[in-house]
């Protein structure tokens, strides 16, 4: 106990720039496209309404895009191209391209962008490369122009297959569209995950279990992995200051994750993270990267990244809004288009364990020292702590939520913030 408390002590005195990992972590590209058909009035993401997208009819015309991406597709390959002498030499294993609606690109603007991100980066040939996508603007030969750019995993969000539901939270498509996008997709992707949501406004038991069942119907013909959301109120949104009628209570929430899990569990899907289920081999690479502490570079409006290098470890933040993003990147602006925070050695016990903890699996405890440079005794008081409570697996080889640790997460993750008692 006393070597713990000493090593909590003498942390705090470490700068940044005296971390050392002993060798970066894996690598990955998120790029952010920020614009969409309609804002959603529960998004809290850095989404916003893009002009004359959305005609009378209540169709999406994808014929106005070209000219509000064309300028943003060359300030991503400048931002890129100023970025490289943080990554340099490092391989690239995974992009993920989100949004906002990244399919609203026109394809050869993505493709564009992609032949920029192989020139310019060591991209694995191997690499996943996942773009998202809504099935409002879902269109065959669009699709099939983005599967020919490189892209071969599609993240569609789906998020019910319920008319009533969609309705309710404002999405821009019907369950008949969702349909025909999950199909069309299985046949031109690789892979495909869906995003579905549950929890929502006047959703009940009945309502989710059609929404699973239509899921997994698509299982056969190729789908491997969904992501499940609780729905949730957030800040600054429009159902923050207009909230919508009959949400479930916490009784239905419950019974409603039991559901999910069984279900999913018999159609042969593991949970391996808080809101991600696949099938054998089909785990999403990029988003298991954050998870697990990962590097992740990231570039477009409002984008976050995470950079090991050896002056320590920092978090990146991009300007959020479209139009100074793009202005910042102009040679003779002299603006910075991004923010940095470089991580101190004491907010690292925090920033390791709330991602780590995520995954059902947990980590190999020798990950703590190889991706933050810091020595196991950081760790041990807090770790003990957790152990002690029964919310984390008593392992000293793998550290792993316990099964009541994984019902109070957010109880066991806070546990890990410096100055927690």
């Amino acid at each position: 106990m006393a070597e713990s408390l000493k090593a909590i002590t003498e942390i705090s005195l470490v700068r940044h720039d005296e971390i050392r990992l002993p060798f970066p972590p894996p690598l990955g590209l998120y790029i952010h496209m920020p614009w969409c058909v309609r804002k959603c009035p529960y998004c809290d993401f850095n989404s916003h309404e893009a002009a004359n997208l959305l005609t009378t009819n209540g169709r999406v015309n994808l014929q106005n895009t070209d000219s509000l991406f064309a300028p943003y597709i060359d300030a991503l390959i400048c931002d890129l191209e100023g970025s490289l002498a943080s990554v340099w030499g490092r391989n690239v294993q995974t992009v993920f391209i989100g949004g906002g609606t990244p399919s609203l690109c026109p394809p050869p603007l993505m493709a564009k962008l992609l032949d920029a991100v192989r020139s310019l980066l060591r991209l694995s040939a191997d690499a996943e490369i996942t773009m998202e996508a809504n099935p409002g603007s879902f269109e065959r030969e669009r699709f099939e122009a983005f599967a020919a750019t490189g892209v071969n995993r599609l993240s569609l969000g789906v998020q019910s297959f319920s008319d009533d539901c969609l309705r309710r939270i404002g999405r821009i498509h019907d369950g008949s569209q969702s349909h025909f996008a999950l199909d069309a997709a299985i046949r031109i992707f690789p892979r495909v995950n869906i995003d579905l949501m549950y929890g929502q406004p006047g959703q009940d038991l009945a309502s989710l279990g059609s929404d699973l069942a239509a899921a997994l119907h698509y299982v056969d013909k190729g789908l491997s992995h969904l992501s499940l959301y609780q729905f949730t109120i957030e800040p600054n949104t429009v159902f923050a200051k207009h909230a919508p009628a009959c949400m479930p209570d916490e009784d239905l929430l419950e019974s409603m994750q039991w559901l999910i899990e069984s279900n999913l569990a018999h159609a042969g899907f593991e949970q391996y993270e808080v809101s991600a289920l696949a099938q054998n081999g089909q785990r999403c690479r990029h988003n298991l990267n954050y998870w697990q502490f990962g590097d992740y570079l990231g570039i477009g409006a409002g984008a976050h990244g995470k950079i090991s290098d050896h002056q320590g470890i920092r978090r990146t933040v991009r300007r959020r809004n479209p139009e100074l993003y793009m202005d910042s990147l102009i040679p003779e602006s002299g603006k910075q288009h991004y923010t940095e925070r470089w991580l101190a050695p004491s907010d690292l016990p925090f920033e390791f364990m709330l991602n780590v903890l995520r995954l059902k699996d947990g980590v190999p405890s020798h990950w703590w020292q190889e991706r933050t440079g810091l020595p196991a005794t950081v760790l041990a008081q807090m770790a003990n702590q957790a152990v002690s409570k029964g919310l984390l697996d008593q392992n000293p080889t793998h550290w792993r939520a316990s099964d009541l640790g994984w019902r109070f997460l957010n109880d066991l993750q806070a546990s890990f913030l410096r100055d927690t008692p």
